[in-house]
């Protein structure tokens, strides 16, 4: 590591201790000369900017036989851009102390990037080459390529990985959430240069831009940053594919024989959208039911009554074409039928009798006291701007969060239980040797 990496790093520790663990964030709508728009925090106490940037489509992106396309693309961004070849481009990014990272999600390619005030204008050119003039020479592709390979080999002997699989297979088919983002042995093998070519090109474009800055900048420097950044770029990209309704089959159990001792389970059945006015309720009835950790029904009905698992869970899945309600847990193959009756009974409780107001008002307490602890640093606030302006939640989303958890009603909360989960929908899909199971 070297001196300007070590003096970020040391920034970076002294903004984490110096921030307030609040939500009490002043959050301004920047619109660039060029017509770009994004949302700033300004933090000038210690001179460095954290930009996060999201491009809307990710893997979904994948054409029809080319899947893992955008994920070995989004690999090969830094690996060589303009007339720096992957180590060269290495050198520059470490001798400004800058930091990008690039990843991608069934519906987006972000980019996170962090550097410091007196090397902005350096860093912010050295990421417009990657973003406008990335290589993908063939020997960056074929090295990638190959650790790849290596992970998806790995995952095919994961009982984990299977089951997210097989799980996604069956609610989804041959839409790109149907398979993993990262393809598979045999379609990563058959991409060439050309696909990722034409993969960049479709995920990386004006049209779908979503931003944040927090830090040690103006809103006009901001403004000036992003024409820079973004300059050249195409303004259009691939068209993002229809959306698809979750097709976990209804009721009833799929087995994935597996030897192993222990069987995991994941189980689904269709779910609430992020825009939808019961959108609260939900979340609040997920964290009682299942996302509340040790403080959940399913954890103290599964695990500390009964035994049967180490951990249990529950979550609102809502992505840009689907949602979806689900839940994973592991038990002994002996004692996974039990598991399933226990959840589905649970499921049934919670959709017939509600919650009581002594787990209302907990939930709400937990809820809104622990979500300043989100904001713990530049890069986490970059990341939930961008977040709000993807899911459409309004710029006061953060200083009206909390009393949107406050204002729900046990009859509120009691109804979306009613409307949200169905016993009879509920499948499971089990990896291993699970007995007491039809």
């Amino acid at each position: 590591m070297n001196r300007l990496t070590l003096t970020l790093s040391t920034l970076l520790l002294a903004l984490f201790a110096a921030l307030p663990a609040r939500a009490e964030v002043k959050i301004q709508e920047v619109t660039s000369p060029g017509g770009l728009t994004a949302w700033l925090v300004e933090e000038p106490s210690l001179p460095f900017l954290s930009l996060e940037i999201r491009f809307r489509g990710g893997a979904s992106l994948d054409l029809p036989g080319k899947r893992g396309a955008t994920n070995l693309m989004a690999a090969l961004i830094e690996e060589g851009a303009g007339e720096l070849d992957a180590r060269s481009f290495a050198e520059a990014r470490d001798g400004l102390a800058a930091s990008y990272r690039f990843d991608v999600y069934d519906d987006a390619l972000s980019v996170s990037a962090r550097f410091l005030t007196e090397n902005r204008d350096a860093a912010v050119a050295l990421l417009r080459s990657a973003l406008t003039a990335p290589r993908f020479d063939q020997a960056a592709i074929d090295r990638v390529r190959g650790q790849v390979l290596s992970n998806l080999q790995s995952r095919a002997t994961d009982p984990m990985e299977i089951l997210g699989e097989a799980a996604d297979r069956l609610a989804f088919g041959d839409h790109p959430y149907g398979s993993y983002q990262g393809g598979t042995v045999e379609s990563v093998t058959a991409l060439t240069r050309d696909d990722v070519i034409a993969a960049f090109k479709g995920a990386v474009a004006r049209d779908r831009i979503y931003l944040g800055a927090v830090g040690d900048i103006t809103a006009e420097e901001l403004g000036l940053l992003l024409d820079e950044l973004f300059a050249g770029l195409p303004e259009t990209g691939a068209p993002i594919p229809a959306p698809v309704p979750y097709g976990l089959p209804k009721g009833g159990v799929t087995v994935i024989p597996f030897d192993t001792p222990q069987s995991i389970a994941r189980f689904a059945h269709t779910g609430i959208t992020r825009d939808d006015p019961d959108f609260f309720a939900a979340y609040v009835l997920n964290e009682i039911l299942g996302g509340g950790g040790f403080n959940s029904r399913l954890m103290d009905e599964v695990r500390e009554k009964r035994g049967l698992t180490y951990g249990i869970s529950t979550y609102l899945v809502a992505k840009d074409l689907s949602e979806y309600v689900t839940g994973q847990v592991s038990s002994q193959n002996a004692t996974m039928g039990e598991v399933v009756d226990v959840v589905r009974a649970e499921w049934r409780k919670i959709a017939t009798e509600g919650i009581t107001a002594e787990e209302l008002s907990a939930a709400q307490t937990y809820l809104t006291g622990a979500y300043p602890l989100r904001f713990d640093g530049n890069g986490p606030i970059a990341r939930i701007l961008v977040g709000m302006q993807m899911d459409d939640l309004g710029i006061d989303y953060i200083a009206t969060r909390n009393d949107k958890i406050r204002a729900i009603t046990l009859e509120d909360i009691n109804r979306v239980a009613a409307r949200i989960y169905d016993p009879d929908a509920l499948h499971f899909v089990i990896v291993g040797q699970p007995e007491g199971v039809e």
